[in-house]
């Protein structure tokens, strides 16, 4: 018989983990699938791939495997070690049939003569644990299913001061319903079990919401497709973030941002304007104002839990002339003379 190198059939390493394996196995899956693909050899290869997978993804098929040794290449003439060529196992036609492997893929006639060869007694192993009446015809038990989905939501400051909307587009992986999540030839899926689902909702925005809280929206997570959870949704939760803010911070339910105030005016004193989430207000800035000091704007910040808001901290930051003109330069020769 000829030797199979699973290692090459899929892409990978010897020392390729699960993830890369998994990842190989879905991509070739996908390009070599016999709806997808019309060329000549593609069931063939599939039949290599899917039963390249078979072994490689299972950790004791997987160690025997690797225990032939590396120096064997695809393609040559094979003799087993010795104690396999003692197994004489009868596997009937086509060998294992419909031997269903570990992600679902039907075999399509049967492993290779190598496969049966290397592994018949695990296949014996699975015959001998299961009831005769049940072979052939029992379905393994699918596992519990997470239907919920958890996703970032980014707002921003001025999405916390109503209880408005948001257009959030929602993109995550779901089993397909076509094929139950079994790929094979399922035309839908293209063989990975899996499709895409992208919506966009509209979520109503909480007032005064804090970061780090979610949002949870019934019935808008993934839906099950079997094991007695048929029909059933899961949820969506969204886990509140705060979008950066280019001009302003937070402190639990003040806003902070810094006041810019010219040097002459900090001076003498004025009045200044301040942008906040509740528009344009105007602050008496008192003579003598030095940089840094917090003017305190009261009721002008977040809503608060409890009722009501925090405040706006305006923190003053003089400023001074890059580039002063000649008139200015005088101007501050002379105070500094004075000084």
């Amino acid at each position: 018989m000829k030797y199979k190198d699973y290692y090459k059939i899929l892409g990978v390493s010897r020392n390729a983990d699960e993830k890369e394996i998994k990842s190989a196995f879905r991509k070739l899956a996908r390009k070599y699938h016999p709806d997808v693909n019309k060329e000549s050899n593609a069931s063939e290869k599939f039949k290599d791939i899917n039963e390249a997978y078979e072994v490689l993804s299972d950790p004791q098929k997987r160690k025997r495997y690797d225990n032939l040794g590396g120096s064997w290449q695809e393609g040559q003439n094979f003799t087993p070690p010795p104690g396999y060529e003692n197994i004489n196992i009868n596997f009937g036609q086509g060998g294992f049939g419909g031997f269903r492997n570990s992600q679902g893929f039907e075999d399509i006639g049967g492993f290779s003569d190598f496969f049966e060869t290397i592994f018949s007694d695990f296949f014996q192993q699975q015959q001998q644990q299961t009831p005769p009446s049940a072979r052939r015809t029992a379905r393994p038990t699918e596992p519990e299913e997470n239907l919920d989905i958890t996703q970032d939501l980014f707002i921003d400051l001025e999405d916390l001061m109503g209880e408005g909307t948001k257009a959030v587009k929602i993109s995550y992986m779901e089993k397909c319903k076509e094929c139950r999540g079994q790929g094979s030839y399922c035309h839908q899926c293209g063989g990975s079990g899996f499709n895409t689902v992208s919506k966009t909702l509209n979520v109503k925005i909480p007032k005064g919401v804090k970061e780090g809280a979610k949002i949870r929206l019934i019935g808008e997570g993934k839906i099950g497709i079997g094991g007695g959870r048929s029909n059933r949704k899961g949820n969506l939760y969204l886990l509140v973030k705060y979008s950066k803010h280019p001009y302003f911070s937070i402190e639990d339910s003040n806003i902070v941002s810094d006041l810019e105030i010219p040097a002459p005016k900090a001076v003498l004193g004025t009045v200044a304007q301040a942008n906040t989430l509740h528009g344009v207000v105007k602050v008496t800035i008192p003579a003598g104002t030095q940089s840094g000091k917090s003017l305190r704007l009261k009721g002008l910040g977040l809503p608060k839990k409890e009722g009501g808001y925090g405040d706006h901290i305006a923190k003053v930051k003089i400023t001074i002339p890059e580039s002063p003109t000649k008139e200015e330069m005088e101007l501050y020769k002379k105070l500094a003379g004075m000084v």
